[in-house]
């Protein structure tokens, strides 16, 4: 499959001048230092040697500093190396669209810049860091501020607001299933919510489209709104849309997404899920979406997608695609990949597999995972210090060399992180099943459950009376 343009593997020298530019920006907001730079009067240190305190000391003493990113870089472009750029704090955008120009300011002023940096390490997980930040800067067009602003944004929104790696992932469905139990009528009721939505199968991911991205189906039917809270049903999406990001494997970096309009009523109909997700894939997983497939829309949709179509940016808006039968789902899946269910003649059905006993025990190991977050810190470094010494090289032979040297850290931080995986995420339904292997393969044609599903775990580890009731 070839590689689009504007992904890692296909870019203009004008894209790779842009990427080097961005990674410049991004190391200046987590401060991280160049260890090669020995100009003037501080000394360079990494994140490693600078306290979280020092940096804020500095950043208050120099006010914008932060935003002083490409002033040593200030060598015509014509090189390939990095240029000037104005400041991001300048911008006044018509498209700021959900208000990151405010919050870019706001998390300056308020967050350290470590813990900026080690949500974007966290988010990377098994992806090439390069991968992640295109992302970025094609959702803002090549415009290297609109995509370090959008970059910070998220970063604050996955720590702080959704907590998306030390809570909804790391916690997962054996976490919901432990808060359905819990004395607290708060937290029972969340987790409540939570496991309802997987046991009806709202949401699930099975098989590919014919351009071999991960399709999402949404059966639409099954969700009423006030069923579940508004929070549940948030950390429902993100929690699907970080799964579905592990079974994505280069040059396939979206998804397509069915919603299944079957028997749709005005009963499900539902805005607010609607609004965050147009949102969280706008705002925090740009470039996420291949394609939208709205099926067998009534015609009482036809106002309500008005509505939804003025939210959506143009370019999400133009990848919606209205089918009515299985002809039409036919011209984005072959035949033999549409789910009996979708009149075609895979005959896989959702049937939800309950958290095994003990499917989460590597999660207490924690002298294993110390020890490969320790490699895994290393590795991030050495690939910081490689990125720095691209950055100055700009094109050229050598410069080819440390980008060999770079892909090779990434393969290394990909192999380290799913070695990690088993100790900081959460068992799913996809690992019960063998979708997601433990060593990150993965097989989008599953046996259905209970025909051979339970592939990630040891028949050791798999009781024979094991239920949701032996999951503490």
């Amino acid at each position: 499959m070839p590689i689009p343009p504007g992904h890692l593997g296909n870019l203009t020298p004008e894209q790779e001048v842009k990427l080097r530019e961005l990674w410049a920006a991004t190391f200046n907001v987590f401060g991280v230092k160049d260890p090669h730079d020995t100009s003037g009067t501080e000394t360079p240190q990494t994140e490693d040697a600078q306290s979280v305190s020092e940096v804020d000391s500095k950043d208050k003493k120099k006010g914008k500093k932060r935003f002083g990113v490409f002033k040593r870089h200030d060598k015509d472009s014509s090189n390939g190396t990095v240029t000037p750029t104005k400041d991001p704090s300048q911008h006044a955008d018509a498209d700021d669209k959900y208000g990151q120009v405010k919050d870019f300011h706001q998390i300056l002023a308020t967050q350290d810049p470590e813990s900026l940096r080690a949500a974007f390490w966290s988010m990377v997980k098994a992806d090439h860091p390069d991968s992640l930040l295109l992302r970025f800067l094609r959702a803002r067009k090549w415009d290297v501020d609109k995509a370090l602003v959008m970059l910070v944004s998220t970063m604050k929104w996955r720590s702080h607001e959704q907590h998306v790696d030390d809570d909804i992932i790391y916690r997962g469905e054996g976490g919901a299933l432990e808060d359905s139990k819990s004395n607290d009528p708060a937290v029972r009721k969340e987790g409540e919510d939570f496991l309802t939505q997987l046991r009806l199968g709202k949401s699930f991911l099975h098989g590919t489209d014919k351009e071999g991205r991960p399709l999402c189906h949404v059966r639409v039917r099954l969700h009423r709104g006030g069923e579940q809270s508004e929070r549940s049903l948030e950390r429902y999406t993100v929690y699907v849309i970080e799964t579905a990001r592990l079974t994505l494997k280069p040059p396939v970096e979206t998804a397509c997404i069915i919603f299944d309009m079957t028997n749709f009523t005005m009963a499900n109909m539902d805005y607010s899920p609607v609004k965050f997700m147009i949102k969280v894939f706008e705002a925090n997983y740009p470039e996420s979406l291949g394609a939208v497939l709205v099926h067998k829309a009534p015609w009482i949709f036809q106002g309500i997608w008005k509505i939804i179509r003025g939210w959506l940016d143009p370019v999400v808006a133009g990848k919606v695609h209205f089918t009515s039968n299985v002809d039409d789902l036919e011209k984005f899946i072959d035949r033999s990949h549409i789910v009996k269910e979708l009149d075609g003649n895979d005959d896989w059905e959702y049937t939800y597999v309950e958290p095994r006993a003990g499917e989460n025990d590597p999660m207490k190991d924690h002298e294993a995972r110390t020890a490969l977050e320790a490699q895994r810190h290393v590795d991030v470094r050495h690939y910081q210090h490689k990125t720095f010494e691209w950055i100055a090289k700009g094109t050229g032979p050598e410069a080819d060399q440390i980008k060999a040297a770079r892909n090779a850290l990434a393969g290394k931080l990909y192999d380290n992180y799913w070695k990690l995986d088993k100790h900081i995420r959460a068992r799913t339904f996809y690992d019960r099943i063998g979708m997601i292997s433990p060593d990150g393969q993965v097989n989008f044609y599953p046996p259905p459950p209970g025909k051979g599903g339970n592939a990630s775990l040891p028949p050791s580890d798999i009781p024979d009376d094991a239920s949701a009731d032996d999951v503490d």
